[in-house]
């Protein structure tokens, strides 16, 4: 028995190990990142390069906000990505919850086409798409960049298999007592979707910080730049500044991170959760 209890043991440590082993690898570009952001400038250009600044300073960070205009750049960014994330929250919950408790002639086949569209690259889309934000006039706006994520058919489906698992029962109940469909989902449906709806905050919010190639693609004015777009357009006239550069990747994923953690428990939760009710 203590034999048994021993290998257990024995197991149990050697897997810890080797998690921790491998977040420390994943982590290792992170922290590098981190730290060469706090580095003289040319610092990290040695052979080999260092771990740790010799002499830790700000000055990139304080560089890159004036110079650099990062500032007005996060705020693009912030307005996108939470313009982004708060309307297809809207749109893919009343859509999700559509397809899965509302009854209408071809929901199944519209369904179907929906799905079908995940097989397509979102890059053949984009010429066709950019054709349209030009007919609506919003090339080179922050409303050409936001419309097009307005809805995801990934964010209708994850929300469509999660309220499935709401009883018919209740919303029969609901509108026996003359609540409307509107009614309905805002007081009802909306709240017990709440797991799923964290989720999806997550996959949106940093889907749209960290989108490059179509914001690149429909602004034109250097002023409506976001983060990763402003980025690469600074590194092409500070490519020796390798410290700099390492300052504005630290600001492009802070805030990403920062709210995963702050959500964590939740986003575990609606995986859990979509993964038992099905």
């Amino acid at each position: 028995m203590s034999r048994e209890v021993g290998a257990s043991r024995f197991n149990a440590v050697a897997v810890n190990l080797c998690l921790l082993l491998l977040a420390l690898v994943s982590l290792a570009p992170l922290l590098w990142m981190l730290s060469v952001s706090f580095m003289p400038a040319g610092q990290a250009s040695g052979f080999p390069p260092p771990l740790l600044p010799t002499d830790a300073t700000l000055e990139n960070y304080r560089e890159l906000f004036a110079r650099g205009g990062m500032g007005g750049y996060f705020l693009n960014s912030v307005l996108v990505s939470c313009s982004v994330t708060l309307l297809s929250l809207l749109f893919n919950a009343m859509a999700g919850y559509a397809f899965a408790k509302l009854k209408f002639r071809g929901r199944e086949r519209t369904f179907q086409i929906l799905l079908a569209a995940l097989v397509v690259p979102g890059q053949v889309a984009m010429l066709p798409l950019f054709l349209v934000m030009k007919q609506l006039g919003l090339v080179n706006s922050f409303g050409g960049v936001i419309v097009p994520g307005m809805a995801t058919v990934f964010g209708i489906f994850l929300v469509r298999q999660y309220a499935r698992s709401i009883p018919d029962e209740l919303l029969e109940a609901a509108r026996i007592d003359g609540a409307g469909e509107m009614r309905i989902f805002f007081q009802i449906v909306l709240p017990m979707l709440k797991p799923v709806l964290v989720t999806l905050t997550i996959f949106t919010f940093m889907a749209a910080w960290n989108d490059f190639m179509w914001p690149l693609i429909v602004l034109t004015d250097q002023e409506h730049y976001t983060l990763p777009v402003a980025l690469a357009a600074l590194s092409r006239e500070h490519i020796q500044d390798v410290e700099m550069m390492m300052a504005g990747a630290v600001v492009t994923v802070l805030p990403v991170l920062l709210l995963f953690l702050l959500l964590q428990r939740y986003y575990i939760q609606g995986l859990l959760l979509g993964s038992v009710k099905g």
